[in-house]
């Protein structure tokens, strides 16, 4: 009987004999296991809901629900962030409107008159001791300049951190020609966080009831002020402005020279049932009522400028 060849190279014919015979197995088929998506946290951006696939949804395993968590806090954060923004950004006028004020305090002295900010007369209905009207004329002003031997080394150290842009003074006598007053009008060139350090020092170190922190008197030659130095100040006050750059200072002597009343800041002087001499005699309330009309100036001036900026 004749046998078909083997077309088998005889080495392969070989392993295939020694090989023991398996009987072939069709193995099992498993598609591929895949975990479903979460529905999106998002509408889609073509404006059509996704249908969810048929059947009931499987069940969330707890980190699953916990990534899904962490996702919509993500996403509510991020969308109260975007309301928060937009809404300063729909208001920042009040900002803009504030910084451009604080900006124009800095040059405001370079265009409003003289008599704007230091008028010739100045009347105070009730701001004497025990309520007494009050009232001032202006006997000089000083030229502008800078702040260069305007204060005592002390009060010069503790104004340094908001510098001198430019130093305003003028100088007033009461209706007697008793007191004199000299109101000064310091601009600073720093910005209004420094201005904030500079009230937060001064408030918290109570700097301006110190008695070698007060300021220097201007006194005009030929004027009942000229006697008017430093031995002569009797009562004094310092104002550091925060909406503008700006401290605004007033400081009473006598017009006779005299050096014989210990000093005592205006704030004091002008309590109720204060019986001390410069509470007594109105220097007090000269220096007190001057620095409150000094700073009401400068506010009135800063408002008007705005106005003529926005016509």
């Amino acid at each position: 009987m004749s046998t078909e060849a083997d077309p088998r190279p005889s080495s392969a014919r070989a392993l295939a004999e020694r090989r023991p015979s398996v009987p072939a197995q069709a193995l099992p088929v498993h598609p591929p296991r895949t975990a479903p998506l979460p529905a999106s946290l998002f509408p889609d951006p073509r404006g059509t809901a996704t249908e969810p696939a048929a059947g009931p949804a499987p069940a969330r395993g707890p980190v699953r629900t916990v990534a899904a968590a962490v996702c919509l806090a993500l996403g509510v954060g991020l969308i109260g962030g975007a309301v928060a923004a937009g809404r300063q950004a729909e208001a920042p006028g009040r900002q803009s409107a504030a910084e451009r004020d604080f900006a124009q305090g800095r040059t405001l002295w370079r265009t409003v008159p003289v008599d704007e900010l230091f008028p010739r007369s100045v009347r105070a209905p009730g701001a004497g001791p025990g309520g007494a009207d009050r009232r001032w004329t202006r006997v000089g002003v000083a030229p502008d300049g800078d702040c260069a031997g305007a204060f005592d080394p002390p009060l010069a150290r503790a104004l340094a951190p908001a510098g001198c842009t430019r130093l305003l003074r003028a100088t007033y006598t009461d209706a007697t020609s008793t007191t004199v007053t000299t109101v000064g009008l310091l601009v600073t060139d720093t910005d209004g966080a420094g201005m904030r350090a500079l009230r937060t020092r001064f408030t918290t170190e109570r700097l301006a009831e110190r008695t070698d922190l007060m300021p220097r008197p201007y006194a005009p030659p030929g004027t009942v002020a000229e006697r008017f130095g430093d031995a002569q100040r009797v009562s004094w006050r310092i104002g550091v402005l925060t909406d503008a750059p700006a401290v605004v200072y007033a400081v009473t002597g006598f017009a006779d020279g005299r050096t014989d009343m210990p000093p005592q800041p205006a704030a004091q002087a002008v309590t109720r049932g204060a019986t001390t001499a410069p509470a007594q005699s109105g220097a007090g309330h000269d220096a007190s009522a001057l620095a409150d009309r000094m700073e009401a100036a400068l506010r009135r001036a800063l408002r008007a400028g705005t106005q003529e900026e926005s016509r």
